[in-house]
């Protein structure tokens, strides 16, 4: 009882999804026969919640609404006869004014399906969320009628406090981009494969099977991006937040994700169209991250030695119409650099000094009690132990260690070409407002080209326009290296500088659109 009081007060002080903290979550039902419920509510493919209560950290919540969720992690895990199923549990069900602390509405208890180390999931959105709207994950110990179920990951949900956090309005249009594979779309549509955002046609049937419409309306918006994207793509920027989704692309290739838009099965993504029309993407389902799901494309699995080595221009060297948001973004040449210059950005911030592997033996240590303890944990202690540095069997599948693939991708990004290739210098960048005009400056040396990339506020769309010699027409390579944009502006317009070069870019600040320099 004293570990449990321990492990809530702790858990207390903390923001609800830090994660160094672990939750305790009590599930009651009045129903002994909660879980035979729960499943016939699964396999009839009813979204129907079991009414029950929930006490998160010793505050109790009425009314609460559970199911089980997830697809092969369901499905897999009950065929052994395991109780440790994952869990979707609305605290907003019935009481619609009753939340977590922070305003959370729903619990989403993945149950560590095919990742031993426990870390993948945890580890992977804390990386993401450096770069691009991600939700945040933690871990929560869950008792069902005072049974432990054990230790679960619990992802934040992305719902309309995710949305307007990080785009400033949930009120948009939102897609979850993955196959529903019951669905047959009519005779009369385009080729597509999975959800992959090539263009199938005008009629919203086309697209039903592939993507999932969270909002009231949208479809028509969904299929402009489509046909903006393969058709006409230097028009793309008009619907589509570019730097994040070559965040998205980054993150994905440098980390062997390959359970997303990279991989063969081409899903784990939302996209939202916030209120300026602008589409944004938001990473899902990150329990197969760095390297747990070994398959690029229809042919066979790939080796440890093959993801350490695989290229950051996947789809792209080879040409891949079937996906088109990796190919028609890297078909521009500026667009193709900034993407590198985020892989290295990654590469630097986690790989090249093992930084992942500290971080991963600090949660592993914060966890470590509550996975022995839960008896119902899908794979062994010994593998939670092993598989954050060497390759662990989980009951059939080899999941490779963690430090295994990523020692040997951060030897092969950090000597690739074009990430050891020396960029542009930028220095002094400075804004200042006189008179409702923001003028930018920077020194910049050996640059082809600089660009300014801003926005008025948060949340607006961002412009990108080129900078000049003090700001005048003609050369745009400055001969003192002063380089300067004058626009109407206030304080709180937020910028970034590109500079290019023939092969690189250099960014300034590094993270671009997700942490940009601020007119203060």
């Amino acid at each position: 009882m004293l570990f449990g009081l321990i492990l809530c007060l702790n858990a207390a002080a903390q923001d609800f999804y830090d994660v160094d903290s672990v939750r305790e979550v009590r599930l009651q039902f009045s129903e002994a026969n909660w879980d035979e419920l729960l499943d016939a509510n699964k396999q009839a493919g009813q979204d129907e919640r079991l009414i029950g209560t929930a006490i998160v950290d010793g505050v109790r919540y009425d009314s609460v609404g559970v199911r089980y969720k997830g697809n092969s992690s369901y499905y897999n895990t009950r065929k052994t006869g395991s109780s440790k199923l994952p869990f979707n549990i609305k605290i907003n069900f019935r009481i619609k004014d009753q939340s977590l602390p922070g305003g959370y509405g729903t619990l989403k208890l993945s149950n560590v399906f095919r990742d031993p180390s426990f870390l993948r999931e945890v580890m992977a959105y804390e990386i993401a969320g450096g770069y691009l709207s991600a939700p945040r994950a933690n871990y929560v110990l869950l008792y069902v009628n005072d049974e432990l179920l054990g230790l679960y990951n619990n992802t934040e949900s992305i719902d309309k406090k995710f949305l307007a956090r990080n785009f400033g309005t949930g009120n948009g249009i939102q897609f979850k981009c993955d196959p529903l594979w019951s669905y047959q779309k009519p005779n009369n549509c385009g080729l597509g494969d999975k959800a992959s955002l090539q263009y199938l046609g005008d009629e919203a049937d086309c697209y039903r099977e592939l993507y999932e419409i969270k909002s009231k309306k949208g479809w028509s918006k969904l299929i402009e991006l489509t046909k903006l994207l393969n058709e006409t793509p230097e028009r793309i920027e008009e619907v589509l937040d570019v730097d994040a989704v070559l965040w998205m692309l980054a993150f994905n290739n440098v980390l062997v994700n390959l359970d997303s838009y990279t991989g063969r099965l081409c899903h784990n993504y939302y996209l939202y169209r916030d209120t300026f029309g602008i589409f944004h993407p938001i990473p899902w389902d990150m329990n197969l991250n760095f390297g747990g799901f070994r398959f690029l494309d229809e042919g066979r699995q790939l080796s440890v030695e093959e993801m350490q080595r695989m290229s950051p221009f996947v789809h792209y060297k080879t040409s891949n119409d079937k996906r088109p948001l990796i190919t028609q973004l890297m078909g521009n040449s500026l667009y193709r650099k900034i993407y590198v210059a985020h892989i290295k950005s990654i590469v630097q911030d986690h790989l090249a000094e093992a930084q992942y592997l500290q971080r991963g033996q600090d949660i592993q240590r914060g966890i470590d009690a509550y996975v022995q303890q839960d008896s119902n944990k899908l794979y062994t202690y010994d593998a939670f132990v092993a598989n954050l540095d060497t390759t662990t069997d989980a009951k059939g599948a080899k999941i490779v260690g963690i430090q295994e693939l990523l020692a040997g991708r951060a030897e092969y990004l950090s000597n690739h070409p074009l990430l050891v290739k020396p960029g542009a210098a930028i220095s002094a960048v400075e804004a200042t407002v006189a008179e409702e005009q923001v003028t930018v400056t920077a020194q910049v040396s050996e640059a082809q080209r600089v660009y300014l990339c801003y926005r008025e506020a948060s949340f607006y769309p961002w412009q990108r326009v080129e900078m000049r010699d003090d700001g005048e027409a003609g050369d745009p390579v400055a001969e003192d290296g002063s380089y300067t944009f004058q626009t109407p502006g206030k304080v709180g317009m937020q910028y970034y500088l590109v500079a290019e070069q023939a092969k690189v870019v250099t960014l300034s600040p590094e993270r671009t659109s997700r942490e940009p320099h601020t007119v203060r």
